[in-house]
């Protein structure tokens, strides 16, 4: 027997993440409109006109926060579709987007938001987000841990030089664990490509100074750097 087609609509949203403060935040507005005014939501918004998605969520992240995904990789990181996540058409589908960079600058509210600000995660998820977002940052956030395993992706959260104290602190603060410097000091410099000594040095809290590298040319990490357990110490 067949059945009434039924209407879809795409949207794009957007989890940009940072570390400000040696904190992992995120990037979210308070909405303007109903439904949900006045609660936290990942930036993000309806497609329009021939628009891809892609460029969905660049103009709605440009739109909403002022922040220009011209300087970010966006990744995708699922397609969410059960019905009535959105109360406003029975059926909305969003496309996840998930960039992470270093201490990206103070957003601007825009659009339909009544705020954008940085937000740290762990404040994030107690307050609970509007829609289904909720569930689309924890997608996002165990992307972005599994990614530091494997990818050199750690390196996106540093500055263009960096220390290889700076970047455990990236590992640390995503992961939510403390680790071993010397076994991690080893471990970076033991991964093919993952970081490049540029010859200069930084001093440091402790007087003395510390090489400073770069990203090196590796996408990948071999060998990979596993993720502790959340209780390591």
């Amino acid at each position: 027997m067949s059945r009434a087609r039924q209407r879809v609509t795409l949207t794009a949203d957007l989890v940009i993440l940072t570390i400000r403060d040696e904190r992992l935040c995120v990037l979210l507005v308070r909405r303007g409109n109903e439904p949900f005014a006045g609660k936290l939501a990942l930036p993000g918004g309806f497609l329009r006109g021939e628009e891809s998605l892609d460029e969905t969520a660049a103009r709605e992240l440009s739109e909403e926060t002022g922040v220009d995904a011209g300087a970010l990789h966006l990744r995708q990181v699922a397609v969410y579709s059960a019905p009535g996540r959105d109360p406003r058409s029975p059926r909305v589908v969003t496309c996840a987007y998930l960039a992470i960079a270093p201490d990206l600058p103070l957003p601007r509210a825009g659009s339909d938001a009544q705020s954008a600000e940085w937000v740290p995660v762990a404040e994030a998820q107690r307050a609970g987000l509007a829609f289904d977002h909720d569930q689309i940052l924890r997608d996002a956030l165990e992307l972005a841990r599994d990614e530091l395993q494997f990818r050199t992706v750690a390196t996106a959260f540093c500055d263009e030089e960096f220390t290889i104290g700076e970047l455990r602190g990236v590992y640390e603060v995503v992961w939510g664990v403390e680790l071993d410097r010397p076994n991690f000091h080893r471990k970076v410099k033991d991964a093919n490509g993952f970081i490049v000594p540029t010859g200069g040095k930084r001093s440091t809290a402790n007087g003395r100074p510390a090489a400073l590298y770069r990203a090196g040319p590796a996408t990948t990490l071999t060998p990979p750097m596993m993720r502790p357990p959340s209780d390591a110490s």
